[in-house]
C-alpha cells in the first residue's frame, strides 16, 4: 500500500503562513518505479516525490499540506486506466482526503511512459504514441469526474540508456518510443486548454537531457542482459529529479495567481 503523508504545523506557524498568503496545496504523484523510489534507501523520505515536496515546502508562497506517492514499480499507463481497476482506485482513494480540504489545491503530478516504451515485458508494452495519449486522457478524464477542480502537471519521462534490458526489454527502440511520447504530452495540454482551461500543464521537460548527460553520477548502474544499463536515479539523482518536478509544479501554481 502506498503511503500518504500529511504535514501538520503549529498554530502560530499556520497563522504566519496565512498572513503571507501562502497557497495551500496537496500533491498526488503518479508513476512507476522511478516515482516509487526503487533502490533508494527510505523512499518515503528520499524518493523523488518526497524530494519534490521538500522543495515545494521551502517556497515562500506555498503551504504544502500533504502529499501521496502513488508510484509503483513496473506500471504503465495501461495499469492506471480506470477501467482496469488496479492502480486507479488507489490513486482516487489517496486523493479523497486531500480533496476534502476546500481551501486547498489538489494537484496530480504524473510521470508515466518509461514502461510503456519497452519493446516487451510490462503490461501493454509497447504502447504507441497515440495510445499513450488515449490512456493518459482516460486517466485524467476520470480523475476530473471525481475531482473537477484538480490540476495536473504532466512530467516528461526521463532518459534511460539505450541498452536497458532487465526483466523487460527496452533498448534503442524503446528509447526512441519514449522520446515520441513528448509531443503527446504537449497535445494533451492543448486538448485540455479548450476542455478545461488552466487545469492541465506540461511540467518538467529538462530532466531528460539532464540525466542523459549526468547518468554516470546520478543514475544507478545495473547489470542487464545487454550490459550495464542506467534507468533509476540514485540518491543524488532523486534529489535532482525532485527539484525538477518541484520547480515545474511551482511554476504552474504561480500561473494561477
Amino acid at each position: 500500500m502506498k503511503k500518504t503523508f500529511f504535514i501538520f504545523m503549529p498554530l502560530w506557524l499556520t497563522l504566519s503562513l496565512t498572513a503571507q498568503q501562502k497557497r495551500p496545496v496537496y500533491v498526488v504523484y503518479i508513476g512507476n518505479s522511478i516515482t516509487e523510489g526503487a533502490q533508494i534507501d527510505t523512499p518515503e523520505r528520499n524518493a523523488p516525490p518526497a524530494q519534490a515536496s521538500r522543495y515545494l515546502s521551502g517556497q515562500k508562497d506555498i503551504d504544502l499540506r500533504g502529499f501521496s506517492n502513488q508510484g509503483v514499480s513496473g506500471q504503465t499507463t495501461v495499469d492506471f486506466l480506470p477501467a482496469q481497476q488496479t492502480r486507479f482506485p488507489k490513486v482516487a482513494a489517496a486523493a479523497a482526503p486531500f480533496a476534502a480540504d476546500s481551501e486547498a489545491l489538489l494537484l496530480f503530478s504524473v510521470m508515466l511512459g518509461t514502461n510503456d516504451s519497452a519493446v516487451r515485458g510490462p503490461n501493454g508494452a509497447p504502447v504507441s504514441p497515440a495510445q499513450y495519449f488515449t490512456n493518459l486522457k482516460a486517466l485524467l478524464d476520470e480523475l476530473f469526474r471525481l475531482y473537477p477542480e484538480a490540476l495536473f502537471v504532466l512530467q516528461r519521462p526521463i532518459w534511460y540508456s539505450p541498452n536497458t534490458y532487465n526483466s523487460a526489454m527496452y533498448l534503442q527502440a524503446g528509447l526512441e518510443r519514449l522520446i515520441s511520447y513528448t509531443p503527446e504530452l504537449e497535445k494533451l495540454e492543448k486538448t485540455y486548454a479548450d476542455l478545461r482551461p488552466g487545469q492541465v500543464f506540461v511540467g518538467d521537460t529538462a530532466a531528460f537531457e539532464y540525466f542523459k548527460t549526468h547518468y554516470a553520477t546520478e543514475l544507478i548502474p545495473e547489470s542487464g542482459n545487454a550490459g550495464t544499463f542506467y534507468l533509476h536515479p540514485n540518491a543524488a539523482g532523486a534529489v535532482r529529479l525532485g527539484e525538477f518536478w518541484g520547480k515545474a509544479i511551482h511554476r504552474v501554481i504561480q500561473k494561477l495567481r
